[in-house]
């Protein structure tokens, strides 16, 4: 059984959405856990008018430390196998659950998951697609504009299990928690790309993850965080992925400011009067 957890704080405009989503996977190996963070909106009064129709369907509602404290209960109520994250402005593909219910059958204990995903902005364009095919170690710490790491738990799932191996969610990290738990899990699980559409990430203006990133404190944490795994490892490989991840981020953002450049040019250039 697939255990599908949904942190959620007055998140009344996307919740019902999100309960519809996994209702029409039509699964029949799923629960569905709503850990609210005690809000204030119509978000629980939503949620528990789906749970007095829908079994698989429970919730709690109460204050927590934020959203990796939320995640972590939702992993102790748990009585599913395999754990997925649901955010509650996220959806999944049709038939998504029941892909990974027979991929799972098939590998061994504690599996890590990963499919792709669409990101979407505000005005429901497609703004990137996330194919994050290259998993191991040693290539996520290179850095996700080299290796490209899972944008959003809509298209990953793993074996419960795992916790028991690497812990839960870091409570004292609010912003790369996601990516924390990853670098810790493919160090010990079994690690399978496959590659079809699973998630669908909202990327929304104003939220926590996005105005993180506008403020440039976000790339400054994901180097930090790396640096700190990075550290971990053997003196030459350490020294390797190091040089690697200095060259090779180099190169990138010396392509990205000068395709910023050309576009300025070019956007100048169009205003000019047409001879």
């Amino acid at each position: 059984m697939i255990s599908v957890i949904t942190p959620v704080y007055n998140g009344e405009q996307y919740i019902e959405s999100c309960l519809q989503t996994v209702i029409q996977q039509n699964c029949l190996e799923v629960e569905h856990l709503i850990i609210d963070g005690g809000s204030g909106d119509r978000t629980i009064e939503i949620v528990k008018q789906y749970a007095e129709k829908y079994p698989h369907l429970r919730w709690i509602s109460e204050k927590d430390r934020g959203q990796s404290d939320a995640m972590n209960k939702g992993i102790r109520l748990a009585k599913g196998e395999i754990i997925g994250f649901l955010n509650a402005d996220d959806y999944y593909e049709s038939n998504t659950l029941n892909q990974v219910i027979e991929i799972f059958k098939t590998l061994p204990i504690p599996s890590f998951v990963v499919g792709n995903c669409n990101v979407w902005d505000d005005n429901g364009n497609l703004k990137k697609y996330n194919r994050p095919k290259n998993l191991s170690f040693t290539a996520l710490l290179l850095g996700a504009n080299i290796n490209p790491h899972p944008v959003n738990p809509s298209a990953y799932f793993y074996h419960t299990s795992l916790h028991r191996t690497i812990g839960e969610y870091r409570v004292d990290e609010h912003f790369a928690l996601d990516v924390d738990f990853i670098l810790r899990a493919v160090q010990v699980a079994t690690v399978k790309h496959i590659d079809r559409t699973w998630g669908n990430y909202r990327e929304i203006a104003g939220t926590k993850t996005v105005t993180d990133w506008q403020s440039g404190q976000g790339a400054a944490r994901s180097a930090a965080l790396l640096k700190q795994y990075r550290d971990q490892l053997p003196m030459l490989t350490r020294t390797q992925n190091t040089l690697l991840y200095t060259v090779l981020n180099t190169a990138y953002n010396a392509t990205q400011l000068f395709k910023r450049g050309i576009g300025k040019v070019a956007r100048s250039l169009s205003i000019l009067p047409q001879p």
